[in-house]
């Protein structure tokens, strides 16, 4: 175990993080740059005092459990995952939950879309990287906390008087049920992940509608090759997408669709 670059690096990436990017408010009077060593600890479910040693290199060997809990608390990719077990002297397994790193030919491949709205969804439906277009059409998902950019929430969870400017009621319903089987899928891949345990257990005691779709154990996504955008200054947009089994994710690009448009 290398404690001094152990909390080199843990400091290194603490300092990266914003309060928002983990959905927890700023505050008036913040002077740490990024995250505080507390909201660390809360994040990681550990101790604040654990959490101080290790960053001042005399904490004792983290488990596999606590090394878990950082990386997900500190957004880690999936090589510094892999570089934050090195450093603690227990060489990495495989991932225990969904990734969020999108590669970078991804993201090139975002910006090359000028004429296409493209999102790309986690696992779990998190909305983890969109372009310009997709935040014209759909909605502008930077200032979100995580929370409030997974879809499958939305979908279950959002209050009715909240505006969903994603979908409109006419395929609402549809992209409800297939997120639920594609969910479903994602927690028998990953049944030791906290975050795709805790998404379950919200949807499952906030919706009676997703419990009835999960008791039912579908894994068998419905196919959706047209969506419509009820975009507020445009009206409704009917948009066409790639099948699901050529698609690299479960959200494709967004193409303009030459159909008629509803009223």
């Amino acid at each position: 175990m290398d404690r001094r670059e152990l909390a080199g690096f843990l400091r290194g990436r603490r300092e990266r993080i914003t309060p928002a990017d983990v959905g927890l408010p700023a505050g008036p009077r913040r002077r740490t740059p990024g995250l505080r060593r507390e909201e660390v600890a809360q994040l990681a479910f550990i101790s604040t005092e654990y959490y101080t040693r290790l960053e001042q290199a005399r904490g004792p060997r983290p488990s596999r459990e606590v090394l878990a809990g950082l990386a997900r608390a500190l957004r880690l990719s999936d090589a510094e995952r892999d570089h934050l077990h090195h450093l603690a002297g227990a060489p990495p397994g495989p991932p225990t939950g969904p990734s969020r790193e999108v590669p970078l030919s991804i993201l090139d491949l975002l910006r090359r879309l000028p004429h296409t709205a493209a999102i790309v969804l986690s696992a779990t439906y998190e909305v983890i990287a969109w372009n310009d277009l997709a935040a014209a059409l759909l909605e502008d998902f930077s200032p979100l906390p995580r929370r409030e950019r997974n879809l499958l929430r939305r979908a279950y969870l959002a209050p009715p008087s909240r505006e969903r400017p994603l979908y409109d009621p006419f395929d609402a319903e549809a992209f409800a049920r297939a997120a639920a089987r594609r969910l479903r899928a994602a927690a028998a891949r990953y049944p030791d992940d906290g975050e795709v345990a805790t998404l379950v257990g919200d949807l499952l005691s906030g919706s009676a509608e997703f419990a009835r779709l999960w008791a039912a154990h579908d894994v068998h996504p419905e196919p959706t090759l047209l969506k419509t955008v009820n975009h507020p200054l445009i009206g409704p947009i009917t948009l066409s997408r790639p099948r699901p089994e050529a698609a690299p994710s479960p959200a494709g690009p967004l193409q303009r669709r030459p159909a008629e448009r509803r009223p």
